[in-house]
């Protein structure tokens, strides 16, 4: 019986310092980026985007804690606007500051994740018109720690991330469409 459980044990611990050494091996910077052609012109989907009160219309996490608790300050749009939230496990907590606006195509903003991992990232909303038509992408960049390169052994970012951001922009073609 101890032999199987040293056995057991050395799996085990053979186990963990491969996925140590795997994810030291894991980039230092992560992206996730996804886009959406919307037929609509820029100058009417960018005002959905650089006021953070247009984006109950349209963020997916908006229904995935109708009850988190929403504080805007600073601008009401564009440099300087702020939007802070405190959520349930779904959405953690956390503030966004738009850092540049570009009308009407570009908003950068500066998303800071307080809980349930604290993370400060560079969020980019660009617009490009394509004739009567708007491609509008959504790129999050930021850098990643030795902690979270463990935790994207076993859970792929872009993956989870990657489909909010398309169901939100699904949500934005559908508000610019009406």
């Amino acid at each position: 019986m101890l032999k199987i459980l040293a056995i057991v044990a050395a799996c085990l611990g053979v186990f963990v310092v491969a996925v140590l050494v795997y994810a030291a091996t894991e980039p230092d910077t992560f992206q996730v980026k996804r886009s959406v052609t919307i037929k609509a012109p820029p100058d009417k989907i960018y005002p959905l985007i650089n006021d953070y009160r247009q984006w109950t219309a349209w963020s997916p996490y908006e229904n995935k804690d109708p009850q988190m608790k929403r504080t805007y300050s600073g601008a009401t749009s564009g440099k300087g606007a702020t939007y802070a939230w405190e959520g349930n496990s779904n959405v953690g907590g956390g503030n966004m500051t738009i850092a540049d606006a570009t009308p009407p195509s570009k908003v950068m903003i500066k998303l800071n994740m307080v809980k349930p991992i604290s993370a400060r990232n560079d969020v980019a909303f660009t617009l490009v018109p394509q004739g009567a038509s708007t491609t509008v992408t959504w790129d999050m960049q930021g850098q990643v720690p030795y902690f979270a390169k463990i935790i994207h052994v076993f859970f792929d970012m872009d993956k989870m991330v990657g489909s909010d951001f398309e169901a939100g922009l699904a949500n934005l073609k559908t508000v610019a469409e009406k």
